[in-house]
């Protein structure tokens, strides 16, 4: 006999499981740092690309070349940061995207399909918005993959900016769908802009990838055998054509993000904790230092708006992230049983998919490749990722402060631990433990309020009977044959 096929109505945004939660958390305290330096980082480009007198020092330094030439491997500072410090960003990638499928939300189809929609739709519509705003003025179309990336650390900045009161479900949501979008932003990467490839070179890689699944496969430790490795395998597929940092998600991916019998934590898991820092605190951050030092101008603003490509860009920013995932979610829950937590409205959802619309580290990088050769497009198209990105940060600040009151509660809610055994005490209502500790606590506040009651009552008695006996015994009296006072 086949199992009773369940058709329980899912809640979407519902209440995460326990060490989902801790995860999310955990990961978000590191990627709202990290957002703040990226924040921190761009705005240090944009002075030193602009000021007078640093803008010659801001181009001398990110042409800069360094490197082993016959290796293949001379490139400039931007270039480093571009290919090989990204290369980091995607390896953290690879490994939130691991364990979301074996362990996260995208290992249930069901589960999955919300953020993967969501996602997909994300990508889409804004690619779109792009193509027909540039059909209609006659711009480039190579630029339709621009404003497809979410940028996940800018947009935790922005709610560490706004408020830490936001529910855990929306923010795991927002963190699962910025990891599909990195998927499919890899994707992109990989099959649009690889233009020619060197097999030799690829195969090269490929062997060293095969040598690491192995090394990982047999047990082996020891970050000095996988770094040099690592290495290897980035330059290969760096001189293969392929984009660099396409390795390193590879190797995110092969590692194991499961926990066996005696393991508090998956080798996963040790490593991403142990990198996430250093792509959040580093990686990133000097990536958008070499990446937004665009020319501000009164002119060169007013062509963010007036040319096809970069209004293109602007407008599937704000516009179509906005829509696209927006629509996904809306199409999800209308079409399948999943349902919208009674804690939540339409209005929330609507707010983090605005939010989704800052585009800035994958965006940038796409931008880049798009416009290849053409320096001028490309820092007027990186200008409308900083336009963009900034619009939907502001819009999504209005959307969530309006709605910061409910969540607070909701936050409050969650964080709730009565019986003060560090688990809120939502994840224990089912549990008799948990009702025993509570009794035990309410016993001893029940006795502590019936000795305070005792001592208020007799102290009440005690001055009811004060009252009683001055008013009894007047000392000395007064009377007409004694003029004492009374």
């Amino acid at each position: 006999m086949t199992a009773p096929r369940d058709t329980t109505p899912r809640k979407a945004f519902g209440r995460l499981s326990l060490p989902e939660r801790n995860f999310v958390a955990e990961s978000l305290r590191t990627e709202t740092v990290g957002g703040v330096l990226l924040l921190v980082a761009s705005v240090a480009a944009l002075v030193w690309a602009n000021a007078p007198l640093l803008h010659d020092s801001y181009e001398s330094v990110s042409d800069f070349h360094f490197g082993p030439e016959a290796l293949g491997l001379h490139l400039s500072v931007a270039h480093w940061a571009a290919d090989g410090l990204l290369a980091i960003f995607f390896f953290v990638a690879g490994i939130e995207l691991k364990r979301e499928l074996v362990a996260g939300d995208l290992k249930d189809p069901r589960a999955a399909a919300l953020p993967v929609a969501a996602a997909l739709c994300g990508m889409a519509v804004p690619a779109l918005v792009y193509t027909l705003t540039n059909l209609a003025g006659g711009g480039s179309l190579g630029g339709w993959a621009v404003p497809t990336a979410t940028d996940i650390a800018f947009a935790l900045a922005v709610l560490a900016v706004i408020g830490t009161s936001l529910p855990s479900s929306l923010r795991a949501f927002l963190l699962t769908l910025a990891v599909v979008d990195d998927l499919f932003a890899i994707l992109i990467i990989a099959v649009f802009f690889t233009s020619t490839i060197d097999f030799v070179a690829l195969g090269g890689a490929a062997v060293g990838l095969l040598a690491f699944w192995l090394l990982l496969r047999r047990g082996v430790h020891g970050w000095y055998v996988y770094v040099p490795l690592a290495l290897v395998v980035w330059a290969l597929m760096y001189n293969s054509g392929v984009h660099a940092t396409i390795a390193g998600v590879a190797m995110g991916l092969m590692l194991r993000c499961t926990t066996r019998e005696g393991e508090k934590q998956s080798p996963g898991e040790r490593v991403e904790h142990l990198v996430r820092p250093l792509s959040a605190g580093l990686a990133v951050p000097l990536f958008a230092l070499f990446s937004a030092g665009v020319a501000i101008s009164g002119d060169a603003l007013a062509d963010v708006f007036g040319k096809p490509e970069t209004l293109g860009v602007l407008l599937g920013l704000v516009v179509g992230k906005t829509i696209g995932i927006f629509g996904g979610t809306w199409l999800t829950a209308r079409f399948t049983r999943a349902s919208l937590s009674e804690d939540l409205a339409w209005a929330d959802v609507f707010a983090v998919a605005s939010l989704a619309g800052i585009g800035f580290t994958v965006s940038l990088l796409i931008g880049e490749l798009a416009f290849e050769g053409d320096a001028i497009l490309t820092d007027e198209v990186k200008a409308s990722v900083l336009v963009g990105s900034l619009i939907a940060a502001t819009f999504a600040t209005v959307l969530l402060k309006l709605r910061n009151a409910r969540y607070r509660r909701m936050w409050e809610a969650e964080e709730r631990d009565d019986d003060l055994d560090g688990v809120p005490d939502v994840y224990e209502e089912d549990d008799p433990a948990y009702h025993l500790r509570m009794a035990a606590i309410h016993d001893r506040k029940a006795a502590e309020h019936r000795r305070t009651a005792d001592e208020i009552t007799r102290r009440i008695a005690r001055e009811d009977t004060a009252a009683r006996h001055g008013l009894a015994e007047v000392p000395g009296g007064a009377g007409e044959d004694d003029d004492r006072p009374a």
